[in-house]
């Protein structure tokens, strides 16, 4: 399976550590998606969404922010989202373990590429089909997957649009979504008094009718 694992610094976009596995029979131009990485990884920002997950065709692009460093995983669409984020909670405890203090002080592209050891190790635990079938006994923290903001990669980098603003498109029609039901739920209750009300007139009317007739 072709892979590709990017760890880069938030605030400047500048790469750490990178970890590469070419599948040969694929066919697919790795050096497109290691642009495609890079480019995102310049587009974020401190309000990017922490978790999201970009579709690039049959490939998807995985981002886990942390610390101001931004853990990227490209795989194919078929392997399972949650095995992804915990791979990046993995990767992020260690790197931030053995190289959290110095992240901001380096100025040299792929300060740390020595990671790309524990990288590779760790990606085999995950990759493998053993590990993938024993995935239910692994102990994460994460939150929902399925809340987990998803978009296309090439209209985020064409459009030239940051993650924080679609970010912020994406809580907007959430509230639009909310105040749009909350105002269904209101006009019911409104129709729902007015049937009642409607109904009680009639009846105390229909009373008075009786009772002036009978009289």
């Amino acid at each position: 399976m072709t892979t590709l694992t990017m760890i880069a610094r938030v605030a400047d976009g500048l790469p750490l550590a990178a970890s590469i596995q070419e599948d040969e029979q694929s066919g697919r131009d790795l050096q497109h998606y290691q642009s495609q990485a890079k480019q995102l990884c310049r587009k974020l920002n401190a309000q990017s969404p922490d978790r999201c997950t970009l579709e690039a065709g049959d490939m998807n692009f995985h981002y886990l922010i942390a610390e101001g460093v931004c853990y990227l995983f490209l795989c194919d669409a078929s392997f399972p989202k949650r095995m992804a984020f915990a791979y990046l909670e993995e990767l992020h405890t260690e790197f931030y373990d053995q190289y959290g203090k110095r992240v901001t002080t380096v100025t040299r592209p792929y300060s740390f590429i020595e990671f790309d050891t524990y990288i590779q190790k760790t990606k085999r635990s995950y990759v493998d089909g053993r590990a993938r079938r024993n995935f239910s006994s692994i102990n994460t923290e994460l939150q929902d997957v399925q809340r987990i903001m998803v978009a296309n990669i090439e209209e985020v980098l064409q459009r030239g649009e940051c993650l924080s603003a679609l970010d912020t498109k994406a809580s907007n029609l959430t509230s639009l979504s909310k105040k749009y039901r909350s105002d269904a739920k209101y006009l019911n209750t409104r129709s729902t008094y007015a049937k009642v009300a409607a109904v009680t007139v009639c009846v105390i009317t229909l009373i008075i009718y009786v009772r002036f007739w009978w009289l």
